[in-house]
């Protein structure tokens, strides 16, 4: 980088709900903040058609519109919002923040809000992108109420899967829960509230058994899946072999509960701490400053940060918090640099 570099006050990662919120925020306090959309422009959802569960909306609201919404809403009170994609974040002895992108651009910041989100984890089967917002979903809170009465298959193993089969109980006339194995990853307290609706005929698992692909359309939805199964598990990979069976199954919609992965592998050189998922790890508490993480200037927000909620609101909140974080750090930097100068001119 050299001298000519452009200098922003605030630079944030990401323009999902959280990034968006905070720079609503940001830009309101005057910092005047640079939105950087990333990889994903408005973040996981844009997959998702209705968002019926945001606040203030009594009729329900697509995804992209909310986004858009909040954008317009972000940049009337002065930020920026670009098309870039961070590859690299580093922060120097004095305290700045180099930011490089894809394309060759970079940026320097006081601070820095990483609120890039986590990607959810697909499968990559025939139909699931097609689909993907009309009865397939990567988040059962988000969408399952809108699939009330229909029977529904849950894909995965794990607490996630178990957690997403038992709230779907709510609305699915069946849940049916797909594992490639025989056996779960999931914590025994998932598992045996699984068990319970099981028992009660909610809930059927379907062990050994994988999806192969998805039938519909983005009009009708969700038609049929194609399930392939094996006594030995991992069928997709046994497709040749006599045992594994191949069959069609008649679902209304197909939940991916496979995992996500936090988008923080451009903070690898900043230092920040990171669990052992990748996910960003923040002061929290009850005070001010709990969006901050260990490195001075960096806050998270968003399903970065919160592997448990993610929600849109909740990130929307977080961002809040970060804006608010990020601007007491700003301000006490500016204290400090005022301090600086008036000692060195009084030495003169």
């Amino acid at each position: 980088m050299t001298d000519d570099t452009p200098h922003r006050r605030l630079i944030v990662a990401g323009s999902g709900i959280a990034g968006l919120s905070a720079a609503i925020y940001a830009a309101r306090s005057n910092n005047e903040p640079l939105v950087l959309e990333g990889t994903e422009p408005g973040g996981q959802l844009t997959l998702t058609t209705d968002v019926a569960n945001y606040p203030g909306f009594t009729e329900g609201i697509s995804g992209p519109e909310l986004v858009q919404n909040m954008k317009e809403q972000a940049t009337k009170f002065g930020a920026e919002v670009k098309h870039g994609v961070i590859t690299r974040v580093a922060r120097d002895e004095s305290g700045l923040f180099h930011v490089e992108l894809k394309n060759g651009d970079a940026y320097t910041a006081d601070a820095f809000i990483a609120a890039s989100g986590a990607s959810a984890r697909t499968l990559g089967v025939p139909g699931e992108d097609d689909l993907m917002g009309y009865g397939v979903s990567t988040c059962a809170t988000c969408d399952g109420a809108f699939f009330r009465d229909e029977d529904m298959l849950v894909v995965g193993g794990g607490d996630a899967a178990m957690e997403e089969a038992t709230f779907l109980t709510k609305f699915a006339d069946t849940v049916y829960v797909a594992h490639r194995r025989e056996e779960f990853r999931a914590e025994d307290y998932w598992i045996d509230r699984v068990q319970e609706k099981v028992d009660a005929g909610d809930i059927e698992l379907l062990t050994n058994t994988e999806l192969l692909e998805i039938h519909g359309s983005a009009e009708a939805g969700v038609d049929h899946v194609r399930l392939a199964r094996n006594p030995t598990g991992h069928p997709s990979e046994r497709l040749d072999d006599p045992e594994t069976e191949q069959f069609d199954f008649e679902v209304g919609a197909v939940f991916l509960a496979i995992g996500h992965t936090p988008n923080t592998g451009y903070l690898a050189e900043t230092g920040v701490e990171l669990d052992d998922e990748g996910y960003i790890v923040t002061q929290g508490g009850r005070g001010g400053n709990q969006t901050a993480t260990a490195v001075p200037g960096l806050f998270g927000a968003g399903d970065v940060v919160d592997f448990h909620y993610q929600q849109a609101a909740t990130a929307g909140g977080m961002g809040v918090m970060a804006a608010l974080d990020a601007d007491d750090y700003l301000e006490d930097l500016e204290r400090e640099r005022g301090k600086r100068v008036a000692s060195a001119e009084s030495d003169d």
